[in-house]
This record gives structure tokens, C-alpha cells and sequence, in this order.
């Protein structure tokens, strides 16, 4: 086994736009992190973008008629504070978010650094509002226990549907932490965090490795919404229970293949997901 890296030897800098996934899958091995522009057509945006903010609209009005009987019950969070707006199971609102789950280029990407028959463990997205204090740092794939294997387990895709900047909170990364293949210690290497600034219709692929936080939102207007698509290996439980939480309107909308395969519906050929030795019904 080679020797375990020391912090300094495995950071880098921040890359640069890829103009191309080759390019991308090269910058995702060096440093854990590629970025590609206009991702999302300008109409693409403007959809996914009106969609989450009536999805949280929605939620919001829910939350104040079920005041102090969910919220704090929340699992998936490491936020300092409350103004970090979360919506979940986004597969649920709307079709933007279903074509964002099965893009070719992130899909490409995903099965690159995952291999066939990887899950999507989770979709939801935040928004962070003006006054946010930011994120404790983790790496997405913290769940899964050390050590690690010399892979990725997961991979976050991350949609970026407004313009994110140092000072609206856009996401702090520690290029090429991936490399060092362990989550990070608390407060550990703080100081190696850069954000990852971005405009609007970005993609953004992150390594499960890679050590991130919310940034804080130093603004007094400005809100910055962004949808992380987590997808895993197909060994491991996803975070959302899609068999429960997913719409049955959308399994009856004839779902391409790619998205029932995904979701754990279509499992033929490998070892995991069967019910009684059959693929799970869709119903």
C-alpha cells in the first residue's frame, strides 16, 4: 500500500473549465473537481430554476402549517444555522430535475469514475440565503467507513442555477483532497478551502472524496440556489428511500430505462435490489 499523503502534497488548484469531457475526466482525476459551462440552454435554466424556487415556496408553507413537528427531525444535515433553504426528492418537482438526473454528460461522468450500475443515492438542492453562516466541512462519501479503497464510492453532481461567488456562498473545496482519500478531521485544513465560483448553468462534478462546505453568504441580497445530484456505487443503500418517497405518477409516465436503472428498478444482472429473484415490480 502506498504511503498515506500529507495535506500539501496532494492540494492543487482550482481547474478551469473544461472544454471537453476529456478534458474533465482529467481535471475530476487530478484534483477531484471539473467544471463545465452553459451545461444547462438558457431555457433549461430558466425551467429548473422557476421549478426549485416553487418547490421551496411550497415547502415553505407546508413547514409553517407543520411548525416545530418536522423540521428538527431532519437526517442529511450539517448546516450552522437555518437560513441554508434545503428541498428534497427533487425527482418529485418537476421534469427539469428528472432530465438533470439522466443528462448524457453527467451521466458519462458519473459512469466513468463509478462504473456500471451506480444509483442515484439522493437529489435534492439548497439555497442559501443572504446572512448564511456556511457548512461544517465533510466529504460526501463520510457514511461510507474507512479505509477506503484507491476509487471514489459516490460522486456529486452539482447544477449550479445561479451564479455562485465568494460572496453569495458559493460551495468551498479543497482541490485534490479527493487524493488523500479520507474524510477530513474537525477544523482540519480549513485554510486550504477555495470556492468554487461559477455561473449560472454550470455543471460541476465532485469525487465523494473531495473535502467541501456551504460557504457562508456574506450578501444582503442575494440568494444562491444549487441542485447536488449523489450518486454511489451500486454495493451501498441509497440515502433517499425512492421505493417510498418517489412519485407513482412518474413510474407511470414510461420512465426511460436509464432512470428505472438508476432508482434500483432495473436490476437484472447484478446481485443487488431483487425481489424474490425478480426485478422490483414498478407500480
Amino acid at each position: 500500500m502506498a504511503p498515506a499523503l500529507a495535506v500539501e502534497e496532494a492540494l492543487t488548484d482550482l481547474p478551469q473549465p473544461a472544454r471537453n469531457l476529456k478534458q474533465c475526466k482529467a481535471d475530476l482525476a487530478r484534483t477531484g473537481l471539473c467544471i463545465i459551462e452553459d451545461a444547462l440552454s438558457p431555457e433549461r435554466l430558466k425551467r429548473a430554476r422557476d421549478d426549485l424556487y416553487q418547490a421551496a415556496q411550497d415547502d415553505s408553507v407546508i413547514a409553517a402549517q407543520t411548525a416545530g413537528q418536522q423540521d428538527n427531525d431532519r437526517i442529511l444535515t450539517a448546516d450552522y444555522d437555518s437560513s441554508n433553504l434545503r428541498v428534497w426528492a427533487l425527482l418529485n418537482r418537476g421534469q427539469s430535475f428528472i432530465d438533470m438526473a439522466q443528462d448524457p454528460a453527467a451521466i458519462d461522468l458519473v459512469e466513468h469514475t463509478l462504473g456500471p450500475g451506480f444509483l442515484l443515492s439522493n437529489m435534492t438542492a439548497n439555497i442559501t440565503l443572504p446572512g448564511h453562516a456556511g457548512m461544517k466541512m465533510h466529504a460526501d462519501q463520510m457514511s461510507f467507513p474507512l479505509p477506503w479503497p484507491q476509487a471514489a464510492l459516490g460522486i456529486n453532481i452539482i447544477w449550479l442555477l445561479d451564479d455562485f461567488t465568494s460572496e453569495n456562498g458559493a460551495t468551498l473545496v479543497v482541490p485534490g483532497s479527493n487524493r488523500l482519500n479520507r474524510w477530513p478531521h474537525y477544523g482540519e485544513d480549513e485554510k486550504h478551502l477555495v470556492p468554487l465560483v461559477g455561473k449560472a448553468g454550470s455543471m460541476v462534478a465532485m469525487d465523494g472524496r473531495v473535502w467541501h462546505q456551504t460557504g457562508a453568504n456574506t450578501t444582503l441580497d442575494q440568494s444562491r440556489a444549487g441542485v447536488f445530484a449523489w450518486y454511489s456505487a451500486p454495493a451501498f443503500r441509497t440515502q433517499e428511500n425512492w421505493f417510498l418517497s418517489l412519485n407513482p405518477s412518474i413510474l407511470q409516465r414510461n420512465p426511460s430505462q436509464a432512470l428505472l436503472k438508476m432508482l434500483g428498478y432495473k436490476v437484472k444482472g447484478t446481485a443487488f435490489g431483487h425481489v424474490n429473484g425478480y426485478e422490483p415490480p414498478i407500480r
